[in-house]
């Protein structure tokens, strides 16, 4: 069979495929943050994660064999500091997807990309690549402004808040003409200019890799909502009423642009046999060991100290972002996790990715007990094969 006859009888790949993460669970369950080290946990504890490539190679095989959805890379360029170098040492996300890919068979590997500093058609070829090799199971994180010193050091400076998302239109626009059906096209952008372009070969199975987005301002979730599949969103840390109606807005606000939108949350899981023990590991890892010089660096960054937000907020703010750089904390048995996971998918949430202290020691654990508990439920079905 030669290469011609090998690409026509390629299996189709659907964006309603694509979006189900080829399978009918409703939750879809991912990983995030795996390939930086220390992953989310800003901790001291020595069984905080590697972040190696090994460590991260045979995560991404126990997660594909117990049927976790998908892996997420946080886009990270320069650390944090502190005692660790918090997410000082960290794996590219696009290579890092495409060796994941090769060792998989249903994973579903995301890149974490900032627009800025990648050229669109370089971009897109790349994505493109790790598309066929993972046979249309390559998605796309797109992020749009990071920090300011991560930037600098590429000789980029970031734009402000509302011409970044003009600039993003272009780029994502320019990425999926390139990944379109038509051979030969240009571009004529306000920063973007292309000509002469010819983008082969086009993503796998005749559709385009899966594209998420997390922005949160009114502008960043009108940027998501018109070109994304999937938008990320905060799950209210104290009500699932307040999770249930963000939720439906997103959606809501596809709708009204007739598009289909799946919405997804982020968080942190302790899981352990008894509530009062994983509510003393939380406590030993995050609070007692916590890296706080390095908390107080990422809050540096963001501009949250007692002067800006007060003692109170800010010391609120220190502990959130100790547990896991933010998102929904979960600590609990394996009936308190998968009950609060069951609630996230029944306020509207159709998938949620989240970390571990140490994600290749934990994992075994939560797929063994929790996992099972969603299944007796009807949230997710038991795996095949």
């Amino acid at each position: 069979m030669n290469d011609m006859t090998k690409a026509a009888a390629a299996p189709r790949a659907s964006m309603r495929d694509r979006m189900a993460m080829y399978n009918e669970n409703t939750l879809k369950i991912g990983l995030f943050g795996a390939n930086c080290s220390s992953g989310r946990a800003v901790t001291l504890v020595p069984e905080r994660w590697t972040g190696s490539w090994e460590d991260n190679l045979a995560l991404a095989k126990m997660s594909d064999a117990a049927g976790i959805e998908f892996m997420l890379p946080v886009g990270r360029w320069k650390g944090y500091g502190g005692d660790t170098d918090y997410m000082g040492t960290s794996l590219e996300t696009i290579t890092w997807a495409t060796g994941l890919l090769a060792h998989t068979k249903r994973l579903i590997v995301f890149g974490t990309v900032h627009a800025p500093l990648f050229h669109p058609l370089i971009a897109a070829k790349q994505f493109v690549t790790a598309d066929h090799v993972g046979q249309g199971r390559f998605g796309l994180n797109i992020v749009v402004g990071w920090n300011e010193d991560e930037f600098q050091m590429f000789g980029v400076s970031q734009r402000d808040h509302d011409s970044r998302y003009d600039y993003a239109q272009e780029w994502i626009d320019a990425v999926k003409l390139a990944w379109g059906p038509q051979d030969d096209f240009e571009y004529n952008g306000q920063f973007i200019k292309l000509k002469n372009v010819r983008s082969k070969p086009k993503p796998y199975g005749g559709s385009r890799p899966l594209i998420m987005n997390a922005g949160a301002s009114a502008t960043g979730r009108g940027f998501a909502i018109r070109n994304c599949d999937a938008f990320f969103t905060q799950a209210d840390r104290t009500s699932m009423d307040k999770t249930r109606t963000l939720v439906q807005a997103a959606k809501d606000e596809a709708a009204a642009q007739n598009k289909e939108l799946d919405v997804y949350a982020v968080g942190v899981v302790t899981c352990r046999p008894t509530q009062k023990e994983a509510e003393e590991y939380y406590h030993y890892a995050t609070i007692e060991n916590g890296d706080w010089s390095a908390v107080d660096g990422i809050l540096g960054k963001k501009n949250i100290s007692p002067a800006t937000v007060g003692e109170e907020e800010f010391q609120k703010q220190r502990h959130h972002y100790a547990h896991g750089m933010g998102g929904l904390l979960m600590v609990g048995d394996p009936d308190r996790i998968a009950n609060t996971l069951a609630d996230l998918s029944r306020a509207g949430l159709r998938g949620i990715g989240f970390s571990f202290v140490n994600y290749l020691k934990e994992l075994p654990y939560f797929c063994d007990e929790v996992l099972p508990r969603l299944e007796r439920m009807g949230i997710r079905t038991k795996r095949k094969g």
